[in-house]
């Protein structure tokens, strides 16, 4: 059974993905984090070796939409580490970069989740989805360094594992 976002009881909706708070450094549209629990980028590296384990995914929840694309970027980011043998710093500065490239948005040719989420309804949603997705993208790369490289530099062969898997049989690109 596949583990769902426990996050996103009241927030906000745009092309059917939630609009959830971000705690971290990372700059952009997402709500401030007040509380101490974990926020959807933490829950999303939480579930991704177990989540990514599975073919299907039954939505239970826009926060569930949110999740499966954070998956599949940590998908993405493992891959990248794996086949570049990179140092942490060198991690880093890949991940950020990965962050920042162009992505399809929801409605464009290409979006992996083009069945999932709506295509924005005007400019303004488009540029908050983009800037939420960035935003959400770059953090979860910080945060994965952390956990994918021990204290002495070494890949953590049980993170690194995961970036030949695919999830839903899916990929970002």
């Amino acid at each position: 059974m596949v583990y769902h976002s426990a996050l996103g009881a009241d927030c906000r909706v745009v092309c059917g993905c939630a609009i959830l708070p971000v705690s971290g450094r990372a700059r952009g549209p997402a709500p401030l984090q007040t509380s101490e629990e974990p926020d959807i980028v933490e829950e999303a590296i939480n579930l991704c070796r177990a989540n990514i384990l599975f073919r299907t995914f039954d939505v239970q929840s826009p926060a569930d939409k949110l999740l499966i694309y954070l998956t599949l970027f940590i998908n993405l980011c493992l891959k990248r580490l794996s086949e570049s043998k990179a140092s942490p710093q060198q991690a880093e500065k890949q991940l950020f970069s990965l962050a920042h490239d162009e992505f399809s948005l929801p409605g464009e040719p290409g979006f992996v989740l083009g069945g999932l989420m709506s295509a924005p309804a005007n400019k303004a949603e488009e540029d908050l989805v983009r800037g939420y997705l960035r935003q959400c993208r770059e953090e979860a790369g910080r945060r994965l360094i952390k956990r994918c490289y021990r204290a002495d530099g070494t890949p953590d062969k049980f993170w690194m594992a995961f970036g030949n898997r695919r999830f839903l049989n899916k990929t970002l690109t």
